[in-house]
């Protein structure tokens, strides 16, 4: 390779790297889970509106619908890839300041209240910009890293997951608990970390023999980040907070939210170490102009291929047109719903996904109904981002590891998830004491962990070319089970035990018992479904694992 000592591309190399990538799709999904904190602002925007409990479910359903019908992110994703994921991350900004502004607005007055579709039209706008946020960062880091694809989708989803917690945090100590400001906050924030941040995600298809060590270090961050919110979210439960300690304890938030920095200048050091090494290793004549001008060879391309530089249109159309069960068929959206696997993995996202959404969408009223206050009430939605990131990042990691260690495929793991997600919905429905931690750990851990296995699933079994609009196709089955067990099961069944009490609300065990039985029984289901999805994909896996580790 001609080394031009007038050229220095050391910073743009550094900046045009999968880990620096990576590091960007992750401050960008760790603020992108205002879908997780919708009991925040409910009972403002109840309150303000005169909403009964039908109707504010009503609006929550279209929230689910715009966070999970993300079938034009994924299409134009397809479109603009060439032209960078910025584009898809540029549009869901516009979207998610648009809705919430928009929201907030009318909430405080300076719009007239507007007919109930309206609102929903809102919220459908400001959560349809998660789709956009998810689709560009998770599809991005699946290309970025082939080989490792359940881990990288574990960490994407995993801030996301923990995204919900994080801006529960700037809520509290930046906004001292005021829920009408918290809708500004969501129509700023977000929006801002995606336009300051989307120039930096962009596809840079190289293999390393050392990036499994660096992702874990992103999933080391990630792990003492959960804990550390877990830790905050639980004494803040006990102890009240002054303004010193809140801001003490944001200021390690950030710390910790910054750290991934680290990990990919770990990466890249490590990477440019090797080339330098390789390429005296093969030249140890080179004189000494040639030497001091090692760091301008491409350091995204692998040492071992330094004599064959393919331009990137060879490279784009090799990825594209692999056939191996690895990186599956490549089939497109239309040939993906011919197939039974695209339908069983439809009815098992239904079953987690829709009766999850129900929960969280609810758990500000289970948790009236069942005397909690609204600090406890707080304390359960931030832990639910907690779990549910738990079960996105460990569904990933382990799936993983028994993938390609023990050789189980990963349809076991839905099946496995949904059957504890049922046994999670039994322990709510009794209304024991304590039972609704216990039970949206359960129900936390198991949803999270659909939205990790579902997208990795998919990118094996149908490629990954198509990957961003056929599991966002999948994911409308989340907001369909959602409105019917949101709205015609639980709306439905606490508005009519409300009826006999005082101002339409109701208090006890019974209020939600026939709904989470319900649930159960739906989850269980889906575990069913799962099972033989994994019955049938079990060929298909052990071709993954031996072409893996073919010796």
């Amino acid at each position: 390779m001609d080394l031009d000592p007038d050229y220095n591309p050391r910073f743009k190399t550094k900046i045009n790297s999968k880990w620096v990538a990576t590091v960007a799709s992750i401050w960008i999904q760790s603020t992108s889970g205002s879908l997780y904190t919708f009991a925040i602002y409910s009972s403002v925007l109840k309150s303000s509106q005169a909403y009964d409990q039908s109707t504010l479910d009503t609006v929550s359903v279209f929230k689910d619908f715009g966070a999970n019908v993300g079938v034009l992110s994924g299409l134009l994703y397809s479109a603009a890839c060439g032209g960078g994921p910025w584009v898809v991350l540029l549009v869901g900004a516009l979207l998610c300041f648009a809705g919430y502004f928009l929201m907030w607005l009318t909430v405080v007055g300076l719009l007239p209240a507007p007919h109930v579709l309206v609102m929903c039209l809102y919220m459908l706008l400001a959560a349809q910009a998660t789709t956009f946020f998810n689709t560009a960062n998770v599809v991005t880091a699946v290309h970025n890293f082939p080989r490792h694809r359940g881990t990288v989708v574990g960490i994407m989803k995993g801030f996301l997951g923990l995204s919900g917690a994080i801006l529960i945090q700037v809520y509290r100590t930046m906004l001292k608990n005021k829920p009408t400001s918290y809708l500004l906050l969501l129509a700023i924030l977000p929006p801002s970390s995606s336009l300051l941040f989307m120039w930096l995600v962009r596809v840079c298809e190289t293999t390393e023999e050392d990036e499994k060590k660096h992702l874990n270090g992103f999933s080391l961050v990630a792990l003492i980040l959960a804990a550390y919110l877990a830790t905050v979210i639980i004494v803040e439960s006990i102890f009240s907070f002054d303004l010193s300690a809140r801001i003490a304890t944001f200021v390690v938030l950030i710390l910790l939210l910054l750290s991934p920095v680290f990990v990919a200048i770990g990466a890249y050091k490590e990477k440019s170490y090797r080339i330098i090494k390789f390429l005296l290793e093969q030249n140890p004549v080179m004189d000494e102009q040639n030497r001091s001008h090692v760091h301008t060879v491409n350091i995204g391309q692998d040492p071992t291929e330094y004599h064959q530089l393919p331009d990137s249109s060879d490279q784009v159309g090799d990825t594209n047109e692999r056939k191996t069960p690895e990186s599956g068929e490549n089939l497109n959206p239309f040939q993906a719903m011919c197939t039974s696997s695209f339908w069983f993995l439809f009815f098992t996202t239904a079953c987690g996904m829709g009766s999850g959404l129900a929960t969280v969408n609810n758990m500000s009223q289970i948790g009236e109904s069942l005397g909690y206050g609204s600090l406890e009430i707080d304390t359960l939605v931030s832990l639910w981002s907690i779990w549910n990131f738990l079960g996105r990042f460990g569904a990933g990691y382990v799936s993983d590891y028994f993938l390609y260690v023990l050789g189980w495929p990963r349809p076991l793991f839905i099946s496995i998830t949904l059957a504890l997600m049922s046994i999670g919905y039994i322990v709510i429905a009794l209304g024991l004491p304590g039972g609704l931690y216990a039970g949206s750990i359960l129900v936390g851990i198991c949803y999270g962990s659909q939205w990790s296995l579902m997208p990795t699933i998919v990118s094996e079994i149908f490629g990954v070319v198509h990957m961003g609009t056929i599991f966002n196709t999948i994911t409308i089955a989340g907001p369909i089970a959602t409105y019917i067990l949101s709205v015609r099961v639980v709306g439905y069944f606490y508005d009519k035990e409300a009826a006999s009490g005082e101002l339409n609300i109701c208090t006890g065990t019974h209020c939600f018992m026939l709904s989470s039985f319900i649930m159960a029984a739906t989850t269980f289901s889906g575990a069913l479904v799962a099972l033989a999805l994994f019955f049938r994909t079990r060929n298909f896996y052990r071709n993954v694992t031996r072409l893996a580790h073919p010796n």
